[in-house]
């Protein structure tokens, strides 16, 4: 039997000589169906319970996010790792070596954000940052993204918007809400046949690709923001440079020389959509050195109870709140009160 890389490259050579056209789309719908049930079981091994998605391999998760570095050995990634780790961090700088990853630690705005190396971890970070060599990105970056597609990462996309539901029978209900360019009712069911899958509601709710059907299908992708971190800038003009800055999700930077550290690191800060809350003692001034840091669309006062000790919320009678989420300050709220980054928080126990 051919092993599945072999597999996965004869697809991929069959789906480089189709031409694209809406006579192939049917065939080429299918291919890719193929390839990405081939692709889960590389990074599913056999017989375990999907330990291979990175979740089990896992970098005890310190800090309120945690970044991957994703690079060619060649791009100055270490560099930039260390010295982002250096002047950044509490700690001296770490010794990166490309193999043996301690994750370091940078301090910013009161958050702990670790970053670290490890590819096979890529599924657990909150962001991505993808270095390149400003002088030859294009390859690297699409051998990258490839790389990370085939872990099911989606680098900067929202999940598609589709609709989907297995049922125990009455076929396949297809719908589509707009006009689609590439998916047709056959194409869906010849699609989802392939998965073994006979009776189901199918909503497209945009206009969708085959795709982004299997990544709906498949269920196990992820979603996660990544900036394309260009370095050795002192190698280039003005001009080019000028025109990097321009293109989206791109910070240009020299790790070296520490070039322009301050605008990626206030890029990784817009991406990763902290929140930061700050506590209040009784008759005290907030503390404003070390915030409570929680993701943005869990910041609900219970998700702070929650953060702080899973027993505080039995405790919990009412919480005062100053800040931009309140109509007045302090406003008495209770634990579904959602907050806003930079909010003051004193909580009043029963």
């Amino acid at each position: 039997t051919m092993s599945i890389l072999a597999k996965i490259a004869e697809i991929e050579n069959e789906m480089a000589r189709t031409q694209r056209n809406k006579a192939t789309a049917h065939h080429l719908g299918l291919l890719k169906a193929r390839l990405a049930k081939l692709r889960r079981e590389l990074i599913t091994p056999k017989g375990g319970s999907g330990g291979g998605t990175g979740e089990g391999f896992d970098v005890a998760k310190t800090g309120d996010a945690r970044v991957g570095f994703v690079g060619f050995p060649s791009v100055g990634k270490s560099t930039l790792l260390s010295n982002l780790a250096g002047v950044y961090s509490e700690v001296a700088a770490y010794e990166f070596t490309t193999l043996t990853t301690v994750p370091g630690v940078i301090r910013y705005k009161g958050a702990k954000i670790q970053v670290q190396e490890f590819l096979i971890l890529a599924r657990t970070c909150n962001l991505i940052l993808i270095v390149l060599d400003v002088l030859k990105p294009l390859v690297h970056k699409k051998l990258i993204e490839h790389e990370l597609e085939g872990f099911g990462i989606r680098l900067n996309k929202q999940p598609p918007n589709i609709g989907f539901k297995k049922k125990d029978k009455g076929g396949i209900n297809f719908t589509a809400t707009c006009a689609q360019s590439e998916l047709d009712a056959e194409t869906v069911k010849s699609i989802l046949a392939e998965y073994k899958i006979h009776n189901a509601d199918i909503t497209l709710r945009s206009d969708s690709t085959a795709d982004d059907l299997i990544d709906v299908v498949e269920g196990n992708r992820v979603y996660i923001p990544c900036i394309y971190v260009l370095n050795k800038i002192d190698q280039i003009s003005i001009e080019e440079l000028d025109i990097i800055y321009k293109v989206p999700h791109t910070v240009p930077i020299s790790a070296h020389h520490r070039w322009n550290f301050d605008d990626l690191l206030e890029r990784m800060w817009d991406y990763l959509q902290l929140v930061r809350i700050y506590t209040k003692p009784k008759g005290q001034l907030p503390d404003y050195t070390s915030p409570v840091v929680l993701p943005d669309g869990r910041t609900a006062v219970e998700d702070f109870c929650l953060k702080i000790h899973k027993n505080l919320i039995k405790e919990f009678k009412y919480a005062l709140v100053w800040g931009s989420s309140v109509k007045h300050n302090p406003q008495k709220v209770g634990k579904d009160h959602v907050m806003e980054d930079e909010d003051v928080i004193q909580l009043v126990k029963k």
